[in-house]
């Protein structure tokens, strides 16, 4: 295999290192012509689901710009139809569920996965990359609670009412789905990491619709039984939400070796607030980079001054970057990060 560079992994364990190392959340995506060239011959689940495809896909940031890291370009949901919850994605909407998890005879229908069975294609795009690839590559699926809202809101939601209705309403059968969800979480990125993932990214986006008493309650113990079984893997797992500004010292006693934090929040602030044993990833508005040259620059500065000198600093977006973003753009945030 390529000679490794770790500026990324140590950052993850809040190691020295040379510069501060960034990677970008969607780094691999509609922001690319090439990419976009190659989603008007396949689509996004062929994408995900053919190796040589999603290696190909996830190389693609890593020829035009010097990141740290590159991730496994698939989706959240891919695990979703071996554990008996089929479903479609659709352009410009996202998955939508066949039949959504409204009630305890649904979430009885759902099943553990096998993932070296059920997804081979993950693991043989890893097994590929790490053959290439000179920096960390990073695994990654949606958090429990992430996916339990997708699958009993039947896709995307504005307000997730079906979700926090089901929380309420059904707690012991909420318990039943996230108790699942959790497990077959940890059998999906316990393979990962033995295909060769040697960093994991946890994904809770919608988490941040809770309030902390319901969080604490009902998301943070499934939470803590998944970090405890993935710390046996010994590889870096960073813990990401949106909107969870009121969650993140419960997130962090959740679990995790870094917490990903989005852009509502100062990096100081949550520095101060998280302590001293857990790194931080983060965490630039993804807008800043439709701005000017020089607002993107003043901004990368800011956010790095926010992050401080002390070890434990991962740049990047405060969530994924959006398609209209200019190539420039990228390349001169990579540089201003690099060069401070």
């Amino acid at each position: 295999m390529p000679e490794l560079q770790d500026r990324f992994l140590r950052a993850c364990r809040r190691q020295p290192v040379d510069r501060t190392p960034i990677w970008i959340m969607r780094q691999a995506g509609r922001y690319q012509p090439e990419y976009r060239e190659l989603r008007r011959r396949h689509t996004m689940m062929e994408c995900c689901t053919t190796p040589e495809l999603a290696a190909e896909v996830t190389l693609m940031p890593l020829r035009r710009f010097e990141l740290d890291a590159a991730i496994l370009f698939s989706d959240l949901t891919v695990p979703f139809t071996p554990m008996g919850a089929p479903f479609v994605l659709k352009e410009s909407v996202g998955p939508v569920i066949e039949q959504p998890v409204r009630s305890a005879a649904d979430v009885e229908r759902l099943r553990l996965i096998e993932p070296e069975e059920d997804l081979p294609f993950t693991l043989e795009a890893i097994r590929l990359l790490r053959r290439e690839l000179t920096v960390p590559l990073i695994g990654f699926t949606g958090a429990p609670f992430t996916w339990a809202a997708y699958l009993v809101e039947g896709g995307g939601s504005r307000d997730f009412r079906h979700t926090r209705a089901f929380i309420y309403s059904q707690p012991e059968a909420w318990d039943r789905l996230m108790a699942l969800l959790a497990e077959n979480v940890l059998r999906y990125l316990t393979a990962q990491a033995a295909a060769g993932a040697q960093a994991l990214q946890l994904f809770d986006s919608w988490v941040g619709i809770l309030p902390p008493s319901v969080y604490r309650r009902q998301v943070q113990p499934h939470m803590s039984r998944l970090f405890e079984g993935l710390k046996a893997l010994d590889v870096p797992v960073i813990h990401f939400g949106t909107g969870t500004g009121s969650l993140l010292e419960d997130m962090r006693d959740a679990g995790g070796d870094v917490i990903g934090v989005d852009w509502r929040m100062d990096l100081s602030e949550a520095r101060r607030r998280l302590g001293d044993g857990v790194a931080v990833q983060g965490n630039l508005d993804p807008t800043v980079l439709l701005a000017p040259p020089d607002v993107l620059e003043r901004e990368a500065l800011r956010v790095l001054a926010e992050a401080g000198s002390a070890p434990g600093h991962i740049f990047n977006l405060g969530h994924g970057i959006l398609p209209e973003t200019p190539l420039d753009n990228v390349a001169r945030l990579v540089d201003t990060v690099h060069g401070a």
